[in-house]
């Protein structure tokens, strides 16, 4: 399954169109958006956000594939995908990626900043790629620190710009990373953003085209900032009942017409995030209540797993990295 995983990632990555750029033009003379030109590091997948953490999925399934004298020669597919690395994430490329965001500290925010931060701690031992990196993850942070104080209010809807999605991982990524103050500045807006919340009201999910749920991706984001001590109570509180009926519509794998349009695919999407997402929780609640959580995160990955695999264009240029967080 690696193999084929892996075999994915690399043909999407390679492929340059359909391309969405999100490129704003600031005159002019800035109308020009070839893929490799703007963004010689994150191109192909469709977009520089997928490109990013379709490469962090590189990273991810390379893991049991170190090189050395002790291992074996590399299938084709995992050369492949090295190679891709290490064409990618060049100082040089990085540079010009870099300077990208620090002109435009709206561009990929939060989402495409936090696959960013993601992709950056996953490389952190590999020597080359986590110093090509080093000066991107600069700017991002610089961006984060910028960004938080000036947002009253957090977005909670179920597309790229959820906030919670956001600060979840820019606070794992940046853990991992070292950097303590952009660590404490995100736990600080998770809490003065979510700690007072519920109950949620979760019937009005999915929307049409979420890829996560509010709900869900709130609740494990406090999870990560409150306490065992403290986010217990602050679960119970926000979804009182989940795994003994409540919510049991978060539980069942969404109802997918047309996974070849880009917005309906994301509902594959929402299924491998919400099983990430319950398994996370299982851990917080009693083993019966945990094992129900566990059972629907089951459900919901094998409902989605042939689009992962042998889906169209528009599921499988990102749905891989949603799959990796599932198994988590």
């Amino acid at each position: 399954m690696d193999q084929r995983l892996l075999q994915i990632a690399v043909e999407v990555l390679r492929r340059p169109y359909p391309y969405s750029s999100g490129h704003v033009a600031t005159g002019p003379d800035d109308t020009d958006i070839t893929p490799q030109r703007l963004h010689p590091s994150f191109h192909g997948a469709l977009d520089w956000h997928s490109s990013v953490h379709m490469q962090w999925s590189l990273v991810q399934l390379l893991e049991p594939y170190a090189e050395g004298p002790a291992h074996p020669a590399p299938s084709p597919v995992v050369s492949a995908a090295r190679e891709l690395l290490d064409e990618r994430l060049t100082q040089e490329h990085l540079a010009t990626e870099a300077a990208y965001l620090r002109e435009r500290p709206a561009f990929e925010r939060p989402y495409g900043w936090a696959w960013a931060a993601l992709l950056g701690a996953a490389v952190r031992d590999h020597p080359s790629w986590s110093a090509a990196m080093g000066p991107l993850l600069d700017v991002i942070a610089e961006h984060v620190l910028a960004w938080l104080p000036r947002q009253a209010y957090p977005i909670r809807h179920g597309k790229h710009q959820n906030d919670a999605f956001g600060l979840l991982l820019l606070h794992r990524g940046y853990a991992s990373l070292g950097r303590d103050d952009v660590v404490a500045a995100v736990s600080d807006r998770a809490r003065d953003w979510f700690a007072g919340d519920g109950p949620a009201h979760t019937a009005d999910e999915p929307s049409g085209s979420d890829f996560l749920s509010p709900a869900l991706t709130e609740a494990v984001l406090m999870q990560r900032v409150l306490g065992e001590e403290e986010f217990g109570p602050w679960l119970e509180r926000f979804l009182p009942g989940l795994g003994e009926g409540a919510h049991a519509h978060l539980l069942e794998p969404p109802a997918v017409l047309d996974p070849t349009d880009g917005q309906g695919a994301h509902l594959l999407g929402l299924a491998l995030s919400r099983a990430w997402q319950l398994r996370a929780l299982a851990r917080s609640l009693p083993p019966v209540r945990g094992g129900i959580l566990r059972s629907s995160a089951d459900r919901q990955v094998a409902a989605v797993l042939p689009h992962v695999t042998d889906g169209d264009f528009m599921a499988t240029h990102w749905l891989v990295s949603f799959l990796l967080l599932a198994r988590e």
